[in-house]
């Protein structure tokens, strides 16, 4: 094949969860560009209503629909929706990420809400997205995680800041979790031709203080953090004929801060 025809998603429907984030807008856009039908989901209809609605303005082909991965009906729904409305399931695009947890000294209480929406009820939405792909005859499955969840915090990044050295940790242990839930994914459903990959990014910018700026772009030899086009590419790859051989992987895309 042609490598254009190899890297198009033409004919495939992509679910996005969290969708509306920061990184979530720019892959929901970036399937969509690679003519994918995308379904951007939130847990919040007007959120994802807004973010489809910025996308067909542009010309791609998004959808909005609701789904709380932290509650199970939440997620019957979304398969219901998905199997009436379009039939099939061809990829998903792991992506959705609750943050109740604020500081390493939090209560412990916001550790297991945490863990009932980032562990429990992502593998919950994780499976069922799993068989419906399984069902339509394969595909792709993309976790997104952090490279916070392969190394520990430098909390040399945060001198000269004020309030935000104080990381959560579910947000590691959970990160650290979905890597290695990949590759038991890939084993587990060996022979049902679904492939299950990681992206672990590393900062992406987003205004912050111009001191974290400093601390943190001098050790990444590109010199910049990242910016929001640059997991649009390897999203594709990874749901396309393009990346068909590459399977339970996870891969760094930090512009090689952790070389």
């Amino acid at each position: 094949m042609n490598v254009k025809e190899l890297l198009s998603l033409k004919g495939k429907v992509i679910l996005v969860t969290g969708g509306s984030g920061q990184y979530g807008q720019c892959i929901v856009e970036g399937l969509a560009e690679a003519d994918a039908t995308v379904i951007t989901s939130s847990r919040d209809l007007a959120s994802a209503t807004q973010t489809a609605t910025l996308m067909k303005e542009a010309g791609l082909d998004v959808h909005p629909a609701v789904v709380d991965q932290g509650n199970p009906e939440s997620v019957k729904e979304i398969v219901h929706f998905i199997k009436e409305r379009f039939g099939r399931l061809d990829g998903f695009i792991n992506n959705a990420v609750s943050r109740p947890m604020k500081g390493y000294n939090a209560p412990i209480e916001q550790f297991a809400e945490s863990m009932d929406v980032n562990a429990t009820g992502m593998m919950n939405l994780l499976r069922e997205m799993t068989k419906l792909i399984v069902e339509s005859g394969g595909g792709s499955v993309v976790n997104i995680a952090s490279m916070m969840g392969m190394f520990g915090p430098d909390l040399s990044n945060y001198e000269g800041t004020t309030n935000m050295g104080d990381l959560p940790p579910d947000y590691f242990f959970h990160n650290a979790g979905l890597i290695n839930l990949t590759r038991y994914m890939a084993q587990m459903n060996a022979g049902k031709n679904i492939r299950f990959n990681c992206i672990s990014p590393g900062g992406l910018f987003n205004h912050q203080p111009q001191a974290f700026l400093d601390n943190y772009c001098k050790k990444v030899p590109l010199r910049r953090m990242a910016n929001k086009d640059d997991i649009k590419g390897l999203v594709v790859l990874l749901c396309s004929e393009a990346g068909v051989y590459i399977n339970g992987e996870n891969i760094l895309m930090d512009g090689g801060l952790n070389a």
